[in-house]
């Protein structure tokens, strides 16, 4: 017997077979059929869209390359400020580094022993040599001086008796009375008083110089400084410190340094006569003084390469004082003639100094040059340059050999003027 799960499926549960009937196909959507032909629409859009912005990228860039190159191929001319080279006399100059040094420096002390009573300075006071600066108790050296007369009066009498006791001697010697021994024996005591009286007179004189001392004077003209005892206080001899010190600062001198390669400039001017040296401020814009040259060192310092040189300068101002630092500045000669430009318009390059010169086409040229020396803002040039020669002064940081320029005076004029070179100044001027 089959059970029910075994029978066909097409059959009824009568037992008839059931006859399948065929499906229908479902009808098709018009929406599902329009869209992939939209979709292909919108790509050919974008693709036209992108097309469109390649070109219009593609013209935008060809058409800066093409500005580019023309910008390239045609330079614009270069505004520059110019200056011509100037033939003027120019002063010369050494510097050299220096400190000032009083001319004489005296610490006063006591020569003798005692109590200050009294002080005569204010600090800070010019003195002349004689001025009293202090007085030490004299009435110790006055006693000393009173024994010493009480002992050459004594010795005086004690002279007279021995001389009158010697002319009778003689008499007596004459008439026999008496032997030559004591006659020789009066007059060596005569003599000995003769030399009492003299070690007396030292002795005076020489307690008259202790009680002059007393009286503490200055040995030079000059300027006291802060007083380092005070009245009341007990000074010796043999203090180190002394009572005061007493700078020499007018005149005063300058000690400076030169290289040892300007030394023999230095001595052949020096044969022609003296020099000017000129003292500057530390920043080396203020000028404190004018003097003369005294000496130069006799040896040249072996470590440094330099030669020592004093200088003595009035200091009628006091614009000078001692140990100040200050920029020496000794004038040798004035050069005549000589090609000068602003040192602003020297160029330094790999191969050396080099200046831009503007031709008469108007184009930029590269010049060597050898500067011998600056003087100030401007440069003294001893090859390269020839006088009227337009020189950049202002904008060569833009220029290479041959850009075409458009050339202007400079207002920038290093401190040479616009004007006519000065070659008729008088040479008297520059020291």
């Amino acid at each position: 017997m089959s059970s029910p799960s075994s029978l066909d499926l097409n059959s009824t549960s009568s037992g008839v077979p059931r006859t399948e009937t065929p499906r229908q196909p479902a009808p098709k959507d018009p929406l599902r059929q329009d869209a992939p032909k939209r979709n292909r629409y919108w790509v050919w859009v974008m693709l036209l869209v992108l097309l469109v912005l390649g070109m219009v990228v593609y013209r935008m860039h060809t058409s800066s390359v093409a500005a580019s190159k023309s910008k390239d191929s045609t330079p614009s001319a270069i505004s520059v400020g110019v200056i011509p080279v100037q033939k003027r006399d120019v002063p010369y100059y050494v510097t050299g580094l220096g400190s000032v040094t009083a001319f004489n420096t005296v610490t006063v002390h006591s020569r003798i022993d005692g109590q200050i009573m009294k002080i005569y300075f204010q600090e800070g006071q010019f003195v002349k040599a004689g001025d009293i600066l202090a007085e030490i108790d004299p009435r110790p050296y006055q006693v000393a001086l009173d024994q010493a007369q009480g002992q050459l009066a004594k010795d005086a009498a004690s002279q007279n008796d021995a001389k009158v006791n010697l002319s009778r001697y003689q008499q007596l010697w004459q008439a026999g009375v008496v032997a030559r021994q004591q006659l020789d024996s009066q007059q060596a005591t005569v003599g000995q008083f003769d030399g009492s009286i003299q070690s007396d007179k030292a002795q005076i004189d020489n307690e008259k110089l202790q009680l002059s001392y007393c009286r503490i004077t200055s040995p030079i003209n000059g300027r006291v400084g802060l007083r380092l005892v005070d009245s009341g206080n007990i000074v010796h001899a043999a203090d180190t410190n002394g009572i005061l010190v007493i700078t020499q600062v007018q005149p005063i001198s300058v000690i400076f340094t030169l290289p040892e390669d300007t030394l023999p400039q230095v001595v052949a001017e020096m044969k022609k006569g003296s020099l000017a040296v000129e003292a500057y401020s530390r920043d080396n814009n203020t000028k404190l003084a004018e003097g003369k040259l005294l000496t130069i060192d006799n040896q040249i310092d072996q470590t440094t390469g330099t030669v020592k040189l004093k200088a003595q300068f009035d200091n009628h101002d006091q614009s000078l004082w001692p140990n100040q630092f200050v920029n020496a500045r000794l004038f040798l000669n004035v050069r005549k003639d000589a090609i000068v430009i602003p040192t602003a318009a020297i160029q330094n390059g790999a191969q050396g100094a080099f200046a831009y010169v503007v031709d008469s086409d108007n184009k930029a040229q590269v010049r060597s040059i050898q500067a011998d020396f600056a003087e100030g803002n401007i440069s003294v040039i001893r090859q390269g340059l020839n006088p009227g020669d337009q020189i950049v002064i202002d904008g060569a940081d833009k220029l290479q050999e041959g850009a075409e320029v458009t050339p202007h005076q400079s207002a920038i004029t290093g401190g040479m003027g616009l004007g006519a070179p000065a070659a008729n100044s008088s040479p008297d001027q520059h020291p």
